[in-house]
Formats: C-alpha cells, structure tokens, sequence
C-alpha cells in the first residue's frame, strides 16, 4: 500500500502536519508553564528578595516574640495580595523550623498533609528553598526565619491549577487545528502527486525499454521543470549509454582480476612497465612517489615484467619484499591474458605478523632459558644424591633443599606464564567490587611489613586514608600488583633502606606511587621492565628468585581496570613506580548513566 508514490505523498504531509503542531503545541504549553513559574517567582522575590530586606529584617524580630508565629502570619496576610495568595489556589503556611509541624497559615486542612518538598528540606536546613521544577504538579517557595531561639519557616504553595486549565484548553484548540490541517494536508497531496506520477510513468516505461536494449526511442519533453530536465537527461543517457557499453566490456576483466586478488595496496603496470592505476594504500606502503616510477624501478628484482605477462590463468607469482622497514608479500598476475596488455600487483602489508612471530620465537627462548636453568640444577643434585652412597644426611637435605627450592622457582614460572596467557586470551576473570582503595593499600602494607623488617627497611606511608576513595576493581587482583611493586622495591633495595608509598587522587583517578632508595633502574630501561622476562641485572634477579613475569602481570591487570603502571622521575638514587587507576570502571559510568 505505501509503496505508491500517492500515499507516500500523502503519509509525508500528515507527518509533517502532525509534526509541526506537535512541537509548537509543546512549545506553547512549556512556554506557558515556565511564564507562569517565572511570575510566581518574580512575585515571591518582590517580597523576601533583596530589594525587599527591610521586611525580611521584620520579620526575623517578629520570630523572636513568644508568640512569632502570629505575628509572622500577620506580617505575610498583609502581602497576600503581592504575593497572589488567593486561598484556592495558592496558600501560605507557617512551621516549625526544626520539626516541619504545621503552626498557622491559610488552609490549615491542607497544612496539616503538607508533603516535605525539596524546598521545604532545604529550608529546614537552613537555606532558601527556591528551585523550580517545570515537571512538577506545583510551584512552592520555603524561606527558613530565624529570630532569637525560634526558627520558622515561610512555605508558600501554588498547586498550578491555573495552568492547568489554561494548558487543557490550549490543548483541544491545537488537536481542531491539527484535524483541520490533515484534512487540507491529504487534498493538496493527491493534486500534487497526480502532477508528478504522469511523467514519471513515462520515464518509467522508458526505462524499461532502455533495459530491454531498445536504445532509439525517446521520451517527449512536455515540460521545462525538473521533470522535463530529468527526461532530457535519460534521452541523452540512453545515447550516451549504447556508445560506452563496448568499453564497459573491456574493462570487465580488469575489475575481475582486481576483485580477485585485491586485500590491501594494489599497483597495475602496462606492458611497458608503466603505472596506470594505484591505489593510496600501495603508495603508503611503498612510502614513495610511486606513479613517476616504472615496474622495473618498483619490483624488476623480483620477476621479470615478460615472464609475469605470459602466466596464464589461475597461475600467479608471489615473492615478499622488504623495504622502508616493512614486510610486504606481493602477488603478482595479469589483468589482460588475450592481449597482455598488463600485471596487477597485489601488496599486503605482514610487518604486523613477523614481528608477532619473532616476539613468540624470544618468547619460546625465554621460557626455555628460564626453565633449562632450574632443570639442570636439579638434574645436578639428583645425579650426586644417586651417585654418592656415603653422603652425609645433612650434605643431602641440603641438595633435596635446593631441588625442592628449584622445583618452585618452575612451578612459579608455570603459574606466571598461565596468568599471563588467561589475560592475553580474556579468560581471566575479574571480580569488580567498590572496596577502599586505602584499606588494599594498608593490606598489603600490613603483608610485606615483617619481609622489610627482615632486611631492616623503614616503610613510610605518606598518604591520609580519609582522603582516598572507594573504588571499582578486583580488589584480589589490584594488592597483587602493590604487592609485586613494594616486593620488587624491598628485594632491590640494599639492607636498611626507606621505601615510601604515597597516594592520592587526581580527578576521577586514584594514584599510588612506590619508591625507594635502592639500585635504581637505568633511564633507557624504564619502558622495558613491564617486557616478558626482562630483567635490568639478570644474575642478581635470579638470585633474589624473580621469574621476570611480576611486572608484565601487574601491567595487564592494570590494563584491564583501565588504569596505568610506569618508572616516573625520581630524586637521588632508587626507582619510583606510580600506579593510575580510574575510581569508576568505564562499564559501571555508562550502566548509571543509562
């Protein structure tokens, strides 16, 4: 049914009719609404405002009688009419400062039902209650009165009856205009429609003619408006259209070839080695001026322009080029068989994955150079405790010791490695709770406090704990991450040294920085500390039991609560490492503000 142009005509005009008195209905019945808000509160201001502060003065004596109530209930009834009180509508009422308890005023019946408005909260507060709610069923001021020991409050009401009313009527008036204009609306767009869907037809049966490969016939000009202009245009198209077929076909094929082979950069060369066509993603990759260059200058080391023109199909040659610090692998193929009249080339940019496998190659030699070491020290051991059969109890529990000690260091590179791979893979889970952020601090404090006393450390806390936030985050996860930074800090840090951790906030960010006085880590290594396996000193590492892992952990578990872990500047030697956290996850900011 709407697929006619008639009703689509027709349907447009309603909606837009609809549409137009919908929002100017709206608007005059906001602008209403908000005029008549604004009057309230311009009548109240002429009262209690500040061009009035000499009544206000009075009335604050008058509240410090015995009997202030009335006496302010008789001040208010004199400017009842500046203020519109009416009785029916809007009425004034007298209470309590401290309880909200109705004393006095001008419809006791419904003082005694008052509800407690924002207004009226802010007045038993202590403050001026005068905000405005245009969504609201009424309009309300609270002036809180304090005079000696009592404390009144001034609450005016104005249930917005008049608006009410005055809205309902404005409301029928613009639903008798809207009807009035839907009738006039669907005559105006049959008339138009029938002016339009003539000519069209006529194209219409053109078209089908043009598609049926009749391209002689032509459509009368009737008109020279648009619709006559677009019938002018399809005459000429249907000439201009027979005469490009023929070079629509030859160009078939090279769409084919390119559609076949394109992913990323594609250049084509003609059979003497000029470009004709190349594609921004060729040239970017080929960081050159590539349309003032020739097949030979590009890809002549690779294959021969002749050889790669006499392929026949579906026969390609691929090579893989490296240039400008890029690996790109190139197929190559021709566009044109029959008359060889050129090669498309086909770029696709692999940096990306060699890189990927050179990382998973030192990754493999790490993990096997970490646990080749371990292995042969308790291969060492065991071969002694079989191979000497007088060895002292105490010689043996020594080398059982050490292989019981090697055995962990594996386990605990073992366990690393799997944290690390659930993160890479998004498998880890993550118990978001809103937890202290200075308590985890003080947590972790608490666990690492005997390790430091055993190496004589003094451990400095420089933060207020009533000052930090509660947070979102795992909490378990995020005191492994302090853990690991103020352990790295105490086992790198020469006995008797001061580790210091501070915190604070920034913004909607909380922040933790660990640092001590200990060997430090070198400037050019501070973006490398957070790599798998990396170690500044290896043998002393190694020797304080380190699996290398700690900090590659800590920064994917940072990662995922949206946060950051770096080496920042420090004063004298020693290392400081600063923690970054967002206070809300980014998840739980969207949830609310849905």
């Amino acid at each position: 049914m709407f697929r006619s142009l008639h009703m689509k005509l027709v349907l447009i005009m309603l909606l837009l009719i609809t549409s137009l008195m919908t929002i100017v209905g709206a608007f005059l019945m906001t602008s209403i609404t908000g005029f008549y808000i604004d009057q309230f509160y311009e009548q109240m201001d002429s009262v209690f405002g500040t061009s009035n502060a000499s009544f206000y003065q009075a009335l604050r004596s008058e509240a410090a009688q015995e009997d202030g109530a009335e006496r302010i209930r008789n001040m208010v009834e004199a400017n009842a009419g500046a203020l519109g009180i009416d009785s029916r509508t809007r009425n004034y009422y007298i209470l309590d400062g401290s309880t909200g308890a109705f004393l006095t005023g001008s419809d006791e019946e419904g003082g005694a039902a008052l509800v407690q408005t924002a207004n009226l909260m802010a007045a038993r507060n202590g403050e001026v209650g005068d905000n405005s709610d245009i969504t609201a069923s009424y309009m309300d001021l609270a002036i809180p009165i304090h005079g000696g020991d009592n404390f009144f409050i001034i609450y005016i009401y104005d249930n917005r009856e008049v608006v009410s009313n005055l809205n309902s009527q404005l409301f029928m008036i613009i639903i008798q205009a809207l009807l009035v204009g839907l009738l006039i609306s669907v005559l105006l767009s049959f008339l138009l429609s029938k002016t339009m869907i003539i000519p069209i037809e006529k194209l219409t049966e053109g078209a089908e003619r043009v598609a049926a490969g009749d391209f002689s016939s032509t459509i009368a000009v009737e008109s020279s408006d648009e619709i006559g202009i677009l019938t002018t245009t399809f005459n000429d198209m249907a000439a201009v259209l027979e005469e490009t077929l023929a070079a629509v076909e030859n160009e078939r094929n090279k769409l084919d070839t390119l559609f076949l082979h394109m992913t990323d950069g594609v250049v084509a060369f003609a059979a003497d080695g000029s470009i004709v066509h190349c594609n921004p993603a060729a040239s970017e990759m080929l960081e050159s001026n590539v349309e003032h260059m020739d097949y030979d200058s590009i890809f002549g080391a690779l294959y021969p322009l002749s050889e790669l023109c006499a392929l026949q199909r579906p026969n390609f040659k691929e090579a893989e080029l490296h240039l400008h610090g890029k690996y790109l692998e190139i197929y190559f193929a021709p566009f044109d068989q029959e008359s060889g009249s050129g090669v498309m080339a086909v770029l696709h940019d692999v940096t990306a994955q060699r890189k990927n496998e050179e990382m998973r190659k030192e990754f493999v030699a790490n993990v096997s150079h970490e646990l080749r070491t371990p292995l042969t020290n308790v291969r060492s051991y065991a071969e002694t405790i079989r191979d000497t059969e007088d060895l002292p109890r105490e010689v043996a529990n020594g080398f059982l010791d050490i292989i019981i000690g090697e055995t962990d260091r594996m386990t605990h590179i073992v366990q690393d490695l799997l944290t690390l791979s659930r993160l890479d893979s998004g498998r880890a889970e993550f118990k978001m709770t809103r937890f202290p952020f200075a308590d985890a601090i003080e947590s972790v404090c608490r666990a690492v406090e005997l390790d430091a006393q055993r190496h004589r450390h003094t451990l400095l806390r420089s933060y207020d704990s009533s000052e930090l936030p509660m947070i979102v985050g795992d909490r378990g996860r995020l005191e492994q991450v302090m853990m690991n930074v103020i352990g790295n800090a105490i086992k790198y840090t020469p006995d008797g040294g001061e580790i210091r951790i501070s915190a604070g906030t920034s913004c909607d960010k909380v922040w933790m920085e660990v640092s001590d006085n200990g060997i430090g880590i070198p400037r050019g290594d501070w973006n490398r500390i957070f790599d798998r396996f990396y170690r500044v000193d290896k043998a002393r590492s190694r020797e304080s039991g380190g699996t290398g892992l700690g900090l590659s952990i800590a920064k994917e578990i940072i990662l995922r609560h949206g946060g950051t872990i770096s080496a920042v500047e420090h004063q004298g030697p020693g290392t400081t490492i600063r923690i970054v956290l967002p206070i809300r996850q980014a998840s739980e900011v969207e949830e609310n503000h849905e």
